[in-house]
């Protein structure tokens, strides 16, 4: 019906019949970038093996070797490590201490280990996780030192022409953690035995 109603006015005007026609051409045809064929990628292994040559090999080889000669004569400097603890993450160094938020089951005294690690590094190189390091490899060793309340906070609430006003009073308790000794145990490159529990606690 469309058409039968324009045919009359496209008569005299032919122009408007070029562009109706490629109008309906454009709808019916797919564009020329939509008709390629799809690129077939290799599998991923094989990508891997053909784009890594024996040079780059040597050059990661000789890298992991003088990584673990400088942990095995301690010239890598004070170690920093990133932990993933309670939901957050902590940049820390030996000696820093750090402050959990909410509750948290450690009593004071307690000596934790924090196997969440993320990243850890030196003067001279640094071991990023995908996304945590290798379990095992760094060890960060910490205590917990106090378990306090936080600042009082008001919490003050009021409903206009209501008769509604409520204030009230609010304290988190908060664990402060001071980080001990972080070590990089083992060799880089290496696989370990050791699995990571991940229904621990923090």
């Amino acid at each position: 019906m469309f058409l039968l109603r324009q045919l009359p006015m496209m008569s005299c005007q032919p122009s408007r019949f070029i562009n109706l026609t490629n109008s309906m051409r454009s709808l019916s045809i797919t564009p020329y970038f939509e008709q390629k064929q799809a690129v077939h990628l290799l599998p991923r292994e094989d990508r891997k093996h053909k784009e890594i040559n024996q040079v780059d090999e040597k050059e990661c080889e000789n890298v992991f070797n003088k990584v673990n000669q400088q942990l095995r004569k301690d010239e890598g400097g004070r170690l920093f490590a990133v932990v993933h603890l309670c939901g957050k993450q902590f940049k820390v160094t030996a000696g820093d201490i750090i402050l959990v938020e909410g509750y948290w089951p450690p009593a004071i005294g307690d000596q934790i280990s924090l196997e969440k690690v993320m990243l850890a590094g030196g003067k001279d190189f640094t071991l990023i996780g995908m996304p945590l390091v290798e379990p095992g490899l760094v060890d960060v060793k910490a205590t917990i030192i106090e378990k306090t309340l936080s600042h009082t906070k008001t919490i003050f609430k009021k409903k206009r022409r209501k008769q509604y006003m409520r204030t009230n009073f609010q304290r988190s308790p908060h664990t402060m953690i001071r980080i001990n000794t972080i070590n990089v145990k083992g060799e880089i490159n290496k696989p370990t035995t050791k699995v990571i529990n991940e229904k621990q606690i923090f």
